[in-house]
């Protein structure tokens, strides 16, 4: 089973693409830059702020289908210059805290809309047992 994820809390897709899709258990969440999804301006002037709104979006949308910031199980960062890793750690860290999904990192010579960072994830969200309620 297949399920297109939306919300209005992260930008919506501008191109023929789902910001998720969750395909069983697991969620696949479109590449996020640092858009407002109010406004669809981008956010930030520096890696640190266009960080931590590409991953207010991936979190809008986890929690859209029903997870959490901790059922992410990978992550891809895509960012424009390798040298500003040390800053997007920071932010990355506040929040993967105790839990830290496999991830990769790479530098690439463009994004969208000029933006200086691009984030897509996996979530694992199993389909919990309803408990049934006693009458």
């Amino acid at each position: 089973m297949v399920e297109i994820i939306f919300t209005e809390n992260a930008p919506r897709p501008v191109g023929p693409y789902s910001q998720a899709i969750r395909a069983g258990s697991f969620l696949f969440i479109a590449g996020q830059i640092p858009i407002d999804p109010k406004t669809g301006k981008v956010i930030g002037e520096n890696i640190k702020e266009q960080g931590r709104r590409a991953l207010e979006n991936i979190r809008a949308i986890v929690e859209a289908a029903g997870g959490r910031i901790r059922d992410i199980v990978k992550v891809n960062v895509y960012i424009r210059d390798i040298k500003l890793f040390g800053e997007f750690n920071e932010v990355y860290s506040e929040f993967f805290k105790e839990h830290r999904p496999a991830r990769a990192v790479v530098e690439v010579s463009g994004l969208p809309k000029d933006v200086l960072v691009e984030i897509e994830a996996i979530a694992y969200l199993p389909r919990r047992k309803r408990r049934r309620r006693r009458r």
